[in-house]
């Protein structure tokens, strides 16, 4: 069993004093620190399908990543372009957002990608905000990920849903229905993206939970064992158990957090997931470049321990 590092390309474009927008440039340091692979945030300053929007412009970028010994360990889309006062995830007819996630699964599958992920777009209190009826809702969003689900199928490609605390169905028993419904409708390329410290916040913190708090008394362990074969990709990285000012986990660089990945690790290598990568995430996270080496270090380490 092998086990290859990427990191997030989001982490040097969002919440930094200067943004590393020169995909070139990441890939160029990734190359340097040792990583084997990159996870593309297309959102706008590094490659999307308006920047590459064509099967020769997309080859060109591969064979890019490629002369730099790394490849795509997944692909992070923008599709919160269709939350509300626009079409929505939610609305009765999600045509647009379902016609953008069949533009970014054409491009990643250019590209050679086999994971492409999403998310609830709509903020926790939604159902409050809206009136919508909660039960509505998720019925709608399974639908959508049913044919989401079956479009990437058509290009050889996994989908991930990133469960967390700034987005609607951040409760543990909503994500198990959820990732059950979609998986029902002959999705098992379905699955979520398993963060650890999304995990830790939404199975111990609970996070942002509108109404009754809901925990498990295993934390985010508890919670990757029942979503065991139904993950399909895993994000690693720590948490100290607040949010940032965007509402969301704080990505803590490893070891200034509270998981424990000496218990985690030999469980996520039994969860089922369908690829080999494990990824950095750390989003939102100043002055990423100064820690991504260190994250390599200590993912090495356990690679080490628990993978050689």
């Amino acid at each position: 069993m092998n086990k290859k590092l990427s990191i997030g390309s989001w982490a040097y474009i969002f919440n930094q004093d200067q943004p590393t927008n020169d995909f070139h440039v990441v890939l160029h340091k990734l190359q340097d620190l040792g990583y084997e692979g990159v996870e593309l945030g297309s959102f706008g300053v590094h490659p999307t399908p308006n920047s590459h929007p064509t099967k020769a412009s997309r080859q060109k970028l591969k064979k890019e990543v490629a002369d730099h010994g790394l490849e795509f360990s997944g692909i992070a889309v923008d599709l919160w372009g269709f939350k509300k006062p626009g079409p929505s995830i939610l609305d009765e007819n999600p045509v647009p957002y379902v016609a953008a996630f069949l533009g970014f699964t054409a491009f990643a599958s250019d590209l050679g990608i086999k994971t492409i992920r999403v998310d609830s777009v709509e903020p926790p209190d939604f159902f409050e905000t809206s009136k919508m009826d909660p039960k509505l809702g998720m019925d709608r969003a399974v639908a959508v990920w049913d044919k989401c689900s079956k479009i990437a199928a058509d290009h050889g490609m996994n989908v991930c849903w990133e469960f967390e605390p700034g987005f609607l169905f951040n409760k543990p028993s909503e994500v198990f229905q959820i990732v059950d419904a979609v998986r029902a409708q002959g999705n098992a390329n379905f699955g979520v993206l398993y963060d650890t410290c999304h995990a830790h916040m939404c199975a111990v913190v609970a996070a942002n939970q509108v109404g009754t708090k809901e925990t498990l008394p295993g934390g985010e362990l508890e919670m990757l064992k029942k979503l065991k074969g139904k993950i399909t990709h895993v994000h690693l990285i720590d948490s100290d158990g607040s949010l940032n000012e965007h509402q969301t986990s704080t990505h803590n660089p490893f070891g200034t957090g509270k998981l424990n990945f000496d218990q985690l690790m030999p469980e996520i290598l039994q969860c089922g997931v369908p690829n080999d990568w494990w990824c950095v995430d750390l989003c939102f996270w100043p002055h990423a470049w100064d820690v991504t080496a260190d994250s390599k270090r200590f993912l090495d380490k356990l690679r080490q321990k628990f993978v050689a």
